[in-house]
């Protein structure tokens, strides 16, 4: 179990209202993140009221979250002993029973506390049902000082997300709202402000004079299971790209904060948002992988992309010419993700043609944003022996042979202890979120037709035009280094 560090819990009591508790998310993340928090000591005061179209009773939803729990990574050897206290955190109201009783509920919930209570409401629903969620709360009286986490997609194009934006801000004000985005609260991401901004070897080289171009990879090998009604309406580049990889770009490239406060990052991030360059359909490749349209539920005339790949350009004078390539897709070749980081070539007049300078591209930085959370850094070494012979070599880190690997919570974790604490660090904003709209519309507006590929590839043949004279980074020159064969 993690250890908790002082104050990274809430302060008062927390009564979260869990709209769609019955559903996939609830079942895979919230509810053994709650777990987890609670019988932790994270939340040390909390009570959990899910809400759903489902008819059912307290019993119920406590048999759903116990299956839920118990299949977990969470649910080892001592979840069982834990179970007890925290099955009676948990309340339910069907949806349809209406505001007054989701009030009623709540109200419940709170005076089981003896001081002062704050709401969290998470909304772990689509955008409409969302909506209707958010009414619900006004009609019940439970929007003022409270808080809400709002899932992702924040609308479709600029026109959904300004009228999503407004709707919401008729019941909560944007203090209190939560747009959340699980690839920030993933530690190897956080890790990227502390490598870039706490030390002195690589924040003077963090610019246009030392960076080349710098890749965004999460290829998937899943394909979309039960989701495929939902991708059909908005595809890779909506479920992926202006969330998950502009906010890591926005990480990667943002100057440093006057302070590590909500209010000076969200600042940093926008002015990258700010910078960037409208998408060019020409530099964007979209692919759909061969079976994708006889899929049950989809358009055999589907032009729906289940990959892209696209260039990003940042107009400012950190990054000006310094291209960003992203890429995400399904039933790809390895699920990976990864920012990797070419540094300029010096020039190399010195070296003999047959030393191997070059063969292996350039130097690179690379950040595995997966749970294990790994750092390489890769350089040109000589080889042993007689002769000038060169070779790649890397310098590499991970999380877990430091023997912290048990304090890392997970992204849902630590974000739901972020909004119950009031924390906007890692959370979307809503000029944020309008302005990614607003560069990807000539992108939305007159996409290129998506190309074919083999499940289990790369993607289609022409990324690799898109990404010319550059090669992309993955499959990896050099694997992970595994600790258990060093020295054997």
């Amino acid at each position: 179990m993690a250890r908790i560090p002082a104050g990274v819990g809430p302060k008062a009591p927390q009564v979260v209202v869990l709209f769609g508790a019955t559903g996939d998310l609830s079942k895979r993340k919230l509810l053994p993140g709650l777990f987890h928090l609670v019988t932790g000591g994270f939340i040390p005061e909390c009570r959990i009221v899910g809400t759903s179209l489902d008819a059912m009773d307290a019993d119920g939803f406590r048999a759903i979250a116990k299956e839920a729990v118990q299949s977990s990574r969470h649910g080892g050897s001592r979840w069982e002993s834990r179970w007890a206290d925290f099955a009676e955190t948990l309340d339910y109201v069907a949806q349809p029973e209406g505001a007054g009783a989701l009030r009623e509920a709540v109200e419940r919930a709170v005076k089981l506390f003896d001081r002062e209570a704050r709401l969290v409401h998470y909304m772990s629903v689509p955008p409409n049902a969302a909506l209707k969620g958010v009414r619900m709360l006004g009609e019940a009286d439970l929007a003022k000082g409270s808080r809400i986490i709002m899932e992702k997609p924040f609308g479709t194009d600029l026109e959904s997300a300004v009228s999503l934006n407004a709707q919401l801000h008729k019941v909560f004000d944007e203090d209190q709202i939560f747009r959340i985005d699980h690839f920030l609260g993933k530690e190897p991401a956080q890790n990227i402000l502390a490598f870039r901004f706490a030390n002195g070897l690589f924040e003077p080289i963090w610019n246009r004079n030392f960076i080349d171009h710098v890749q965004i990879d999460v290829p998937e090998t899943l394909d979309l299971g039960n989701r495929i009604g939902f991708y059909e309406q908005t595809g890779a580049f909506r479920d992926m790209v202006v969330t998950h990889l502009f906010q890591i770009l926005a990480f990667m490239a943002m100057e440093p904060p006057t302070s590590l406060a909500p209010g000076p990052i969200s600042e940093e991030k926008n002015k990258v948002f700010r910078s960037m360059m409208t998408l060019d359909p020409a530099e964007a490749v979209r692919g759909q992988y061969i079976g994708y349209s006889k899929e049950k539920g989809v358009d055999p005339e589907s032009d729906t992309e289940t990959f892209i790949a696209l260039k990003c350009r940042i107009d400012n004078w950190r990054w000006a010419g310094v291209p960003f390539y992203l890429r995400t897709g399904k039933r790809m070749a390895e699920g990976q993700r990864i920012i990797s980081i070419a540094f300029r070539e010096p020039p190399k007049s010195m070296f003999p043609e047959d030393s191997g300078i070059s063969s292996q591209g350039p130097d690179h930085l690379t950040f595995d944003l997966a749970d294990e959370a790994k750092v390489s850094l890769s350089f040109y070494g000589k080889k042993p022996g007689p002769g000038m012979r060169l070779n790649k070599q890397s310098l590499q880190f991970a999380m877990h042979e430091t023997g912290l690997g048990g304090d890392v919570l997970e992204a849902y974790e630590r974000l739901i202890l972020d909004a119950m604490r009031g924390d906007h660090t890692l959370f979307c904003t809503a000029e944020g979120i309008e302005r990614l709209w607003e560069v990807s519309a000539r992108l939305l507006e007159s996409p290129h037709p998506v190309r074919i590929y083999a499940p289990g590839s790369w993607g289609p043949q022409s990324i690799y035009q898109l990404v010319a004279p550059h090669a992309w980074r993955l499959p990896f020159e050099r694997a992970w280094r595994d600790p258990n064969t060093v020295g054997a």
